[in-house]
């Protein structure tokens, strides 16, 4: 039987990329997102091209009562878990704290802090009962330094890190791994969703050098699940070459084939 991976914001980026690489790689995946139509579309492709199973769970990770209804009525056939990728989570707005909206900074909360916290409270008790499971939680380099106009998000990320942290401690005596993984610039939807559908600013977050594509952030994930059950990879921060930290980077070097 294959193993079982869930996979939460699966419908685009790294979560997309993620449900196709544990796919590719014969996992069961449970995919979840707020886009039904996407999600349908992406549990059809990766049983016809993987032949793997794939459930598709629509709702709203900032939504407590759904994410706990969805894992409470799961099929007995999909509880084993394996893995959890609490990759759902997005940042909205980049503005100066006085001028920032304050609902924007609500949804970030609700969504990179309470959501992760509701999921993964959700699905633990499959991974408790059996003594093993691996979790990922999806940071950012914003986690490590804070930049200008960055204020919600930066705290929402340093969140992630904080209770990544503390998950690991008190799950040592659960023989659960917790993997917290921090990535840099990467050309996904998320600039676009920060700047709120305006695709010319978004584009320019990536201008004068090659960002991380969803793909390899997907690949070192599951790296760091392959490794034996006594290794883990606690705190992760992954970059493209042209990124130091969330604030410096080289701008007008060569793009590496």
């Amino acid at each position: 039987m294959n193993k079982i991976a869930v996979i939460t914001g699966a419908t685009s980026g790294f979560g997309k990329a993620c449900a196709e690489k544990f796919a590719k790689e014969n996992f069961d995946v449970v995919i979840t997102g707020r886009r039904k139509e996407r999600l349908e579309n992406l549990k059809s492709e990766l049983e016809k091209k993987f032949g793997v199973r794939a459930l598709a769970l629509c709702f709203d990770v900032q939504d407590r009562e759904a994410v706990f209804k969805n894992f409470e009525s799961l099929p007995e056939e999909w509880r084993n878990i394996d893995i959890l990728i609490n990759n759902a989570g997005l940042a909205l707005g980049r503005d100066f704290f006085e001028e920032a909206s304050m609902e924007d900074w609500e949804i970030m909360i609700d969504t990179n802090v309470k959501g992760l916290l509701y999921v993964t409270r959700a699905v633990l008790p499959f991974m408790v009962s059996r003594k093993r499971g691996h979790i990922i939680n999806m940071g950012s380099v914003a986690a490590k330094v804070v930049y200008e106009k960055g204020n919600v998000y930066c705290a929402s990320k340093a969140a992630v890190e904080t209770i990544s942290e503390g998950m690991r401690i008190d799950l040592l005596r659960q023989g659960i791994r917790v993997t917290a993984i921090h990535p840099g610039a990467a050309e996904t939807e998320f600039s676009e969703v920060r700047f709120k559908g305006n695709t010319e600013l978004a584009s320019k977050v990536y201008e004068g050098y090659e960002p991380l594509h969803a793909e390899e952030i997907a690949e070192t994930i599951f790296y760091c699940v392959s490794l034996p059950r006594h290794v883990c990879i606690n705190d992760l921060v992954i970059t493209c070459l042209a990124q130091a930290d969330s604030i410096y980077f080289h701008k007008t070097g060569p793009v590496y084939p």
